[in-house]
């Protein structure tokens, strides 16, 4: 992990299950019609499907939404912990039941719970959350990544640093946050 060496903060977490893939329906597999993003589209991804949309941000409104969500890099519940060789999902610190998206209103919120009270990776985990769907989803979608109440002992001063944009711009001009960032964002080998 980042720490090299370090002694790890919850040495022994807890790994939960991952949920299944869901299955894709005629009408998702159809690019004819109009396909609004929900829940399990934020943490999850279609299985099998390659993405359309390039680099950056997915492009445009409704028409790139289901290009922006089949690269297997465009979903959250596969994010890597910083401190763990398993994903966040896997640590129950994502769940789908936490994601809310309201696409008529382009609001994203997703709440991710850290692995213990004083954990000191909240700040990069949300960081890197914020991140994904900031390369991810269209740029007309309002994000609010935050801690889920009451599970970390500096949430207040977490969730303010990830809801200032100024904040969350200046920590990605940081080149080695951005590398510690972009190593959660990528596939496992």
């Amino acid at each position: 992990g980042p720490g090299g060496g370090a002694a790890l903060e919850n040495a022994n977490p807890l790994i939960y299950r991952r949920s299944g893939e869901r299955p894709v329906t005629a009408r998702e597999e159809d690019d004819e019609l109009p396909d609004s993003i929900d829940d399990r589209e934020i943490f999850d991804i279609l299985p099998g499907r390659e993405g359309r949309a390039g680099p950056g941000r997915a492009e445009g409104g409704r028409a790139g939404l289901r290009s922006a969500f089949l690269n297997p890099a465009h979903l959250i519940r596969s994010i890597n912990d910083p401190e763990h060789p398993l994903t966040l999902e896997e640590l129950n610190v994502v769940e789908q039941v936490r994601v809310k998206v309201n696409d008529a209103e382009s609001t994203v919120a997703v709440e991710f719970t850290p692995t213990i009270p004083h954990c000191s990776m909240a700040t990069l985990i949300g960081l890197s959350i914020k991140v994904k769907l900031i390369r991810s989803l269209p740029e007309r979608f309002k994000l609010d990544v935050h801690i889920t109440p009451g599970t970390h002992a500096s949430e207040h001063a977490v969730n303010k640093q990830l809801a200032d944009k100024e904040r969350v711009a200046a920590a990605l001009e940081n080149s080695h946050l951005l590398e510690v960032v972009n190593q959660c964002l990528s596939a496992r080998s």
